[in-house]
């Protein structure tokens, strides 16, 4: 697999005439890749105008015409093989009917101008910890390190995205495939909410706020064996997350400190751990992070269909992966990041790659690979122009777990009904610190 590393080295940290310039305002390349399939970078409004909440984000989206250029399936896989990740040539390969259809590509993701500011100013002000992977400072909301010189650096990126100071799910299925030889699904319905104390427009220092990346709440409706069940779970910057879970049989609510890392969730059968979430969820301190350099892959974008709330879910969840009418590919060019445990260190998957779109630091693929370094399980998100934020955002996500046969969806509206809400300001109780305490997930859950 060969990687560049144009847009990597140090050298060219400090130099923030760069972005604007040959670079976008949050470090992407601007020119087209060279044989034009990627095209220049233009900042133009991918909406056609007049979206609001409760309308059908696609019908407003202005490349919606666009049709299949080709397909990939494991009759061609091969052939587009230096285009794809380990992981994603192996999905296509062993799973029955998955296809890609590829699009043209389209970059629609750029951020307010506040963002483009701020991300400018973080040149030479973002910093790291002395720990290597925590982050002491950064000029939010902006993107820390547009000119990164490491992995962690690059991770960062996609953790402090804009995507506003929130958003939140009505109702959001988390969705596990049968096991072989069975029909039956995991499914289990949530409210859920993510508050970015550091979203609000303007320009902060992020050693002014609470070290906190974000604040989540959920809370089961269903199933029945978890209806009740909700959790408040708190990622900081600088230190590992916290979570507090209320059980509604017990009446009372438990830290888990142990809810972390590769832990696996309650409910979903040992196949969906904390840290999956949005690509990677969580605290980076059992990893090393290495910066590979960049590379061009068909990557899930501009991918509206995995955002329709109104489809039916037999529409879409087919028996081995999401139907390929609601996944659209395009070729995108990605920051490559590897993280391997660190000596001394335990998790389920000692060494990941993950791959940053670079127009939105969105993590867009995730290969992990077990301890006998065969892949384990790959993950999809898909990425999206949010007309709320003027930015892009990638909540919608599948893993797929290779040797079990077996996948999940979560973090998308589909078939739930109710769209994704994302917020870019609000007086409301879910986008205050205040709502994400232990004594505020029991009262709540005892309404």
């Amino acid at each position: 697999m060969a990687f560049s590393l144009s847009a990597a080295t140090s050298s060219f940290a400090a130099d923030a005439s760069r972005l604007g310039a040959e670079l976008t305002a949050t470090g992407a390349e601007k020119a087209a890749s060279k044989d034009g399939t990627i095209p220049a970078f233009a900042a133009a409004d991918p909406s056609t105008g007049g979206w609001s909440q409760g309308k059908k984000r696609e019908d407003f989206f202005k490349f919606k015409g666009d049709k299949p250029l080709f397909s990939i399936d494991a009759g061609n896989v091969d052939k587009y093989a230096d285009k794809l990740s380990p992981g994603q040539v192996a999905l296509i390969k062993q799973t029955k009917g998955y296809r890609m259809d590829v699009y043209p590509t389209r970059r629609t993701c750029s951020v307010p101008d506040f963002v483009q500011e701020n991300t400018k100013k973080n040149v030479g002000v973002a910093r790291l910890g002395d720990d290597g992977w925590s982050l002491k400072e950064a000029v939010v909301p902006g993107v820390p390190f547009p000119m990164p010189s490491n992995g962690a650096e690059a991770m960062w990126n996609y953790k402090m995205k804009y995507a506003g100071v929130g958003f939140e799910w009505p109702l959001n299925y988390v969705s596990l495939s049968p096991r072989k030889g069975s029909t039956e699904w995991v499914q289990a319905g949530a409210t859920e909410s993510y508050y970015f104390p550091w979203g609000k427009k303007g320009s902060t220092l992020l050693s002014t706020l609470p070290p906190v990346e974000y604040y989540t709440y959920f809370a089961y409706e269903s199933p029945a064996a978890l209806a009740g069940q909700g959790l408040v779970y708190v990622l900081y910057t600088d230190k590992p997350s916290e979570a507090f879970y209320y059980f509604p049989g017990q009446r009372r609510v438990r830290r888990m400190p142990t809810y972390a890392y590769d832990a696996p969730q309650v409910g979903f059968e040992n196949q969906y751990t904390v840290d999956e979430p949005r690509v990677f969820n969580g605290t980076m301190d059992r990893f090393d992070w290495k910066l590979v350099g960049k590379k061009e892959i068909y990557v899930g974008y501009n991918a509206f269909g995995m955002y329709d709330p109104s489809v039916k879910f037999e529409q879409v969840a087919k028996q081995d992966s999401i139907d390929p009418a609601s996944r659209r590919y395009e070729l995108h060019r990605v920051w490559v990041v590897e993280a391997t445990v660190k000596a001394g260190v335990r998790h389920s998957a000692p060494k990941r790659t993950f791959y940053l779109d670079e127009d939105s630091w969105s993590a867009v693929v995730a290969d992990d690979y077990d301890a006998q370094g065969k892949i384990a399980k790959v993950r999809e998100s898909f990425v999206i122009p949010v007309y709320e934020t003027g930015s892009c955002d990638n909540p919608a996500f599948v893993q797929y777990n290779l040797p079990e046969g077996r996948y999940l969806f979560d973090q998308t509206p589909l078939a739930a009904g109710k769209d994704i809400r994302w917020v870019v300001e609000s007086k409301e109780p879910k986008f205050k610190e205040n709502f994400y305490t232990s004594e505020n997930l029991r009262a709540i859950s005892e309404r």
